[in-house]
């Protein structure tokens, strides 16, 4: 029996040799502190629960009743030194957990700007962060720089110790963006913007995937992000830029199609303000954009007619399918072109997705 467990143990301990614990062992400083606040909150609890478990077995094996040694005090009901004890120890470690916490929530925001690129450097003040903008297709992640003018499918790079800016949404549905060795999940949701702070420490080629199910194609929606020096960082948006497609509005609509599996491409150029329109959810111009409609429900809407533009908004079974069906043109009333400063997005008024007038 003896040898038996001791196979067993040894047996468990080579398979979790194999085991890469890349949140406990991450090369960008945020998923590192992370791993940190893991291990700190884990060590406190263990606190607590080591010594019951000690003691539990302690006192089954001591007041058992074979053993007449054991004092036998049936009539023993209260120790105010006991209760001390019981109580002041997981109250030491319950504000112990609360304070750890309360620090690394504000430390470890996703929208909050990094202050150092790890533990012994802190940001240098004329560092230029790089700026990432990302959509959660079904099922397959879009990459556009924007200072590039460049976009990837699939595949993200990233310079060594540069922060990284990620501006996030989806085209559908919620998912969640996650590299497990630079920073820790972040939702992406349609016509909603999430932000992520993260950067990279180590050059290598890591995984990407999507964190929370979003349908049929979800167990294959990784893609490979690639920490590298800026030499080769700069080898590589070239190599992109050599790429002969251009992303265009009707690319992407193409792209936004349901599939699953799909092997890296890029994109050497990018229309202006894609990343916008995609979410504002209105990259096919027949529909408004989500800006436009909030800046008009802001002024009180439409009444009847808002009802309309609201339908506009929904994505019809046809398109689903990846079916091209004409539509007629659609038709508001005379406010929806609104006045600049109805505006809710920061961004100057765009010139897409707007809907004819009404004759």
């Amino acid at each position: 029996m003896r040898l038996a467990s001791t196979a067993s143990l040894i047996l468990m301990a080579s398979l979790l040799s194999g085991c890469n614990l890349v949140t406990l062992n991450a090369s960008g400083d945020v998923a590192r502190q992370q791993g940190d606040l893991i291990v700190v909150s884990t060590v406190l609890m263990l606190l607590i629960v080591v010594p019951v478990m000690i003691l539990t077995g302690w006192f089954a094996w001591h007041y058992r009743a074979s053993n007449k040694r054991a004092t036998y005090a049936p009539d023993w009901h209260h120790s105010t030194q006991l209760e001390l004890v019981i109580w002041s120890a997981p109250l030491l470690i319950i504000i112990a957990l609360g304070a750890v916490t309360w620090i690394s929530t504000h430390t470890l925001d996703p929208f909050r700007k990094l202050d150092r690129l790890d533990a012994a450097r802190s940001v240098p003040a004329d560092v230029k962060p790089l700026k990432v903008q990302v959509v959660a297709l079904d099922w397959k992640w879009l990459f556009i720089y924007p200072d590039y003018g460049i976009a990837t499918v699939n595949e993200m790079a990233a310079p060594v110790d540069v922060p990284i800016e990620f501006q996030l949404t989806a085209s559908t549905v919620m998912n969640t963006f996650y590299v497990p060795t630079l920073a820790g999940m972040i939702y992406t949701m349609p016509a909603m913007e999430t932000r992520l702070h993260a950067v990279i420490n180590k050059a290598g080629d890591y995984e990407g995937l999507s964190a929370h199910y979003s349908g049929a194609g979800f167990s294959d929606m990784r893609f490979r992000f690639k920490g590298m020096d800026g030499a080769a960082f700069d080898q590589w948006v070239a190599q992109v830029r050599e790429a002969p497609a251009e992303l265009n509005r009707d690319e992407y609509l193409k792209l936004e199609r349901p599939s699953a599996k799909e092997a890296a491409r890029h994109y050497g150029r990018v229309v202006e303000g894609l990343y916008d329109a995609a979410l504002n959810l209105c990259v096919d111009t027949t529909k408004m954009c989500m800006r436009d409609m909030m800046a008009i429900d802001a002024r009180g809407g439409l009444g009847l007619a808002n009802v309309y533009n609201v339908a506009r908004l929904s994505h019809d079974a046809e398109r689903r399918r990846g079916q091209d069906v004409a539509r007629p043109d659609s038709y508001v009333t005379s406010l929806c072109t609104v006045p600049p400063d109805a505006y809710m997005s920061p961004v100057d008024p765009p010139s897409y997705g707007r809907v004819r007038l009404a004759p």
